[in-house]
């Protein structure tokens, strides 16, 4: 289950060291890690990462057919992470240590910035190859987060971006060795602490207001 822990100013919130799919009690740990950055006062950011082979596969479509839950309300509580990250009032560094699939590539779009393992790991949004089309959502966080080009190959190819591919993209900000993924962004993460706070904030809701507004759409969220 996911972790936090504080180095200094910056937050560092572990996904966890499975293949870290969004269930419904990680959702809430992780909710809950979020409500802890946002109540400390004064500078900070926030590192997201994992331990292990996987940053996050995304989405637990086994638990969802398991108990037949309601597709629409598990993608709403998906969506309301991602929108939630993307809008946070302080900076965000996603530290990608392994593969990073689906919803939980989705996830690393919704960081400020990213940092992703050079050597090993993959970066891919599959959806085209399993047959599950993005919510309106999630089409348009990518859309925001991504170059017309990137999104385009990404999401209609299915393509899976090594950490150097996924730099030359524009996927990522750094690619680099597996044991600096986490000071790296860190190291990032650190340097920007300073800017946490309402402005930033504002920034960041205004700048997405339109990928915010869908994301966050009770009525249509699968479109």
């Amino acid at each position: 289950m996911p972790t936090l822990e504080r180095h200094d100013d910056v937050f560092v919130l572990d996904l966890g060291d499975t293949e870290n799919r969004f269930h419904p009690d990680w959702l809430t740990a992780v909710g809950a890690a979020l409500d802890e950055v946002e109540k400390a006062d004064g500078a900070k950011a926030l590192v997201t990462t994992a331990t292990g082979k996987f940053f996050s596969n995304g989405l637990d479509l086994d638990w969802l057919g398991a108990t037949g839950g309601d597709l629409a309300e598990y993608a709403l509580s998906v969506q309301e992470l991602f929108a939630r990250i993307l809008g946070l009032p302080l900076p965000t560094v996603a530290a990608l240590q392994g593969h990073t699939f689906a919803a939980g590539a989705m996830l690393s779009l919704a960081h400020d910035f990213r940092v992703m393992r050079a050597d090993r790991g993959f970066w891919c949004l599959p959806e085209v190859a399993i047959n599950i089309p993005f919510t309106p959502g999630m089409a348009a966080l990518i859309q925001a987060r991504l170059t017309p080009q990137a999104a385009h190959e990404s999401m209609t190819t299915g393509r899976r971006y090594g950490g150097a591919d996924a730099l030359a993209a524009g996927i990522v900000d750094k690619a680099v060795a597996e044991d600096a993924v986490r000071p790296t962004a860190i190291g990032i993460a650190a340097s920007l602490a300073a800017n946490a706070g309402e402005t930033l904030g504002a920034i960041k809701t205004r700048m997405y207001a339109p990928v915010l507004a869908v994301l966050r759409d009770r009525e249509g969220p699968l479109g």
